[in-house]
């Protein structure tokens, strides 16, 4: 454990000065290719850096960090765009957040002032009501042995999305009070949508999806308008988001448990991808006029995802027993801080596992 924080420490200064570095170069490079060759160097070391930590907590998250939305982000800044691009150029102090986690910047004025004690309301009390259904979900692992393998699958699925609700939000909350940067929300209610398009373009994970789309969707959107009608574009540029989020997921994955891909998660995109094509193309065909009802819609978009995640997603992510080794690490942490000893955590035995 006490190797793992000084290389996390380490790495993340080494994080801190490649993005200084990227923040400057701007002033010697201008928009284009001559930028785009000074900055290739730090995205090869952003996916070199996390293969220096093995642990869930600190690894994953450093991974998906760097790996995957800084490299994503410095390389539309090489270009002019992104939301590291600014006139007049943006602060360091802004800059280097903005690169490497997943935040928006957003100016606060006295206008806002209601909707935001509003917000805060209501995200205080989602918070509250997704802890306590966390702490449920946990004490059910008591009975794990008892429990059919899918319904463990499905309370995995509702564990990743409530983790991923009370971390950001907290640091949401930590960030707001300390800067006018703001995080971007993971999610909004996933579990109302009405269709494959509604969710992965409009709940499910913002953070993704918001820097997948001008990266991918964008960029390959405009380069088939060339090639076939302006109603189609569409549909190839959504097959190479779905492909690209795919590879950057089986890339996670390796960094979190180092087992070789076995391409489960690629495939589980792929045919997301082609669902929502699909679903694309026989709503422009019907020119949206004969919709399902979205209490039909709905479920089935649910139940074809839980299905499909139960077959090809969650496999490959728990052959390395992640939830045993993140939940070894959090109490070897909480001993760190009770008593002020490392221990390293495999050492230790999750009481829920």
């Amino acid at each position: 454990m006490e190797g793992e924080i000084h290389n996390f420490i380490v790495v993340w200064t080494i994080v801190l000065i490649s993005l200084c570095y990227s923040h400057t170069i701007v002033k010697f490079f201008p928009n284009g290719k001559s930028r785009f060759v000074a900055i290739i160097p730090i995205v090869c070391l952003f996916f070199i850096l996390p293969l220096y930590l093995t642990s869930i907590n600190l690894g994953g998250t450093t991974s998906f960090f760097i790996a995957w939305l800084a490299n994503f982000k410095i390389l539309l800044f090489a270009f002019g765009k992104g939301p590291l691009s600014s006139i007049p150029p943006l602060p360091l102090s802004t800059f280097i957040p903005l690169a490497c986690l997943p935040i928006k910047y957003q100016k606060y004025s006295t206008s806002d002032n209601v909707e935001t004690t509003k917000k805060t309301t209501n995200s205080t009390l989602n918070l509250v009501t997704k802890i306590t259904l966390l702490a449920t979900l946990i004490s059910v692992y008591n009975y794990k042995d008892n429990l059919h393998p899918k319904l463990l699958l499905f309370c995995y699925c509702l564990h990743i999305y409530f983790f991923l609700e009370i971390l950001l939000t907290m640091v949401s909350t930590m960030v707001r009070v300390a800067s006018r940067v703001e995080l971007e929300p993971p999610f909004d209610e996933p579990y109302k949508t009405s269709s494959l398009q509604d969710f992965w373009g409009k709940r499910w994970n913002f953070m993704v999806t918001n820097i997948l789309r001008p990266t991918v969707y964008n960029p390959v959107r405009s380069l088939m308008l060339d090639r076939i009608s302006r109603k189609w574009a569409p549909l190839p540029a959504v097959l190479a988001t779905f492909f690209v989020s795919g590879i950057m997921h089986e890339l996670i994955f390796y960094y979190i448990s180092r087992e070789k891909p076995s391409w489960e998660v690629t495939c589980f995109f792929i045919i997301h991808g082609v669902a929502l094509s699909i679903e694309i193309m026989v709503k422009k065909l019907l020119n949206d006029k004969f919709l399902v009802s979205r209490f039909v819609s709905g479920p089935l978009a649910l139940g074809f995802i839980i299905l499909t995640s139960f077959w090809l997603f969650f496999p490959p992510l728990l052959r390395g027993k992640p939830d045993v080794k993140g939940c070894n690490e959090s109490i070897a942490f909480l001993e760190f801080v009770r008593y002020g000893k490392l221990v390293s955590p495999d050492n230790i035995t999750c009481p829920f596992m």
